[in-house]
């Protein structure tokens, strides 16, 4: 298979403890930890502080794009996740694990790790912590199979991450994931756009209610989804506008992105430039060539 894309790591809201200036710290602290648990510690537990501790550090490195650092903490993630004996732990390691392999190019192995994942989850799937992990496996595998083109397995693994949403009944973030029935509209959003559908992906836009959006890096993807989605279908007040609504949530996630600078420049071109106000200013901001 060519990988074109890859699913796009979640950071986890509640999590601003673990600022990235602070992750040195808390994961020296938690190997300390994991070598001579503390009275009322367990081993299990401390292994598996250690790799949610690598797996959000992972997340980290992935968005800002620095790969090699993904690969070897996703790995130590991983490692710790195994140690901790704790088959959830291990589901969300995998999951960052299976986004660092396929943005390296092994896509094959990055779809077999998220289907073998979940299938080691299917035979249990009662508590909302299960649910979520499970659902949160099924809508990666769906993107990357969407992101390769493969339309039938993308619809199968995407029914099911909407079938565990709807058995969990609301948005919530157990074992931060941030999974739940907005969570899917957001990837069936990302799908649709990804294989080129900017209407289906428009129709489920519309579906989603912003503010229900828990964290504001998903609300700013949101907005730069839509965006791409108009953008694709030629629609550059719509784009524009929905790229303005991003930067509002999180001016952090549109600036100095591709995706951002891309339809920016695009968009500046275009013969309805001058209907778009604040274009040129909205460029510099994000690093836009004028």
């Amino acid at each position: 298979m060519r990988i074109v894309s890859c699913g796009s790591a979640v950071f986890w809201p509640g999590q601003s403890a673990a600022h990235p200036t602070r992750l040195p710290n808390l994961i020296a602290a938690a190997t300390a930890t994991r070598a001579d648990p503390r009275p009322g510690d367990t081993a299990t537990a401390a292994h598996a502080q250690l790799a949610e501790l690598y797996t959000l550090t992972t997340d980290l490195a992935i968005k800002t794009g620095r790969d090699r650092l993904a690969w070897t903490v996703a790995d130590r993630a991983s490692q710790a996740a195994d140690a901790s004996g704790d088959l959830l732990t291990q589901a969300t390691a995998r999951r960052v694990w299976a986004i660092v392999l396929c943005r390296a190019g092994h896509g094959d192995t990055a779809q077999q790790m998220e289907i073998d994942t979940a299938l080691a989850l299917q035979p249990d799937l009662r508590t909302p912590d299960q649910l979520s992990v499970y659902g949160s496996l099924m809508e990666t595998a769906a993107y990357t199979a969407a992101a390769d083109g493969d339309r039938d397995t993308a619809k199968t693994f995407i029914a099911e991450a909407v079938d565990a949403a709807t058995r969990l009944g609301t948005d919530a973030d157990h074992r931060y994931t941030s999974f739940g029935p907005t969570g899917v509209g957001l990837y069936q959003l990302s799908i649709a756009r990804v294989m080129g559908d900017s209407g289906t992906a428009i129709e489920h836009a519309r579906r989603i209610n912003p503010a229900s959006i828990p964290s504001t890096e998903r609300r700013a993807r949101y907005g730069v989804d839509v965006a791409r989605a108009y953008h694709q279908w030629g629609k550059p007040e719509h784009c524009y506008r929905a790229l303005l609504a991003a930067e509002h949530a999180s001016p952090d996630e549109v600036r100095y992105r591709k995706p951002t600078t891309t339809m920016t420049a695009t968009l500046l071109s275009h013969p309805a430039a001058n209907r778009l106000p604040g274009l040129h200013d909205f460029a510099r901001r994000t690093g836009t060539a004028v």
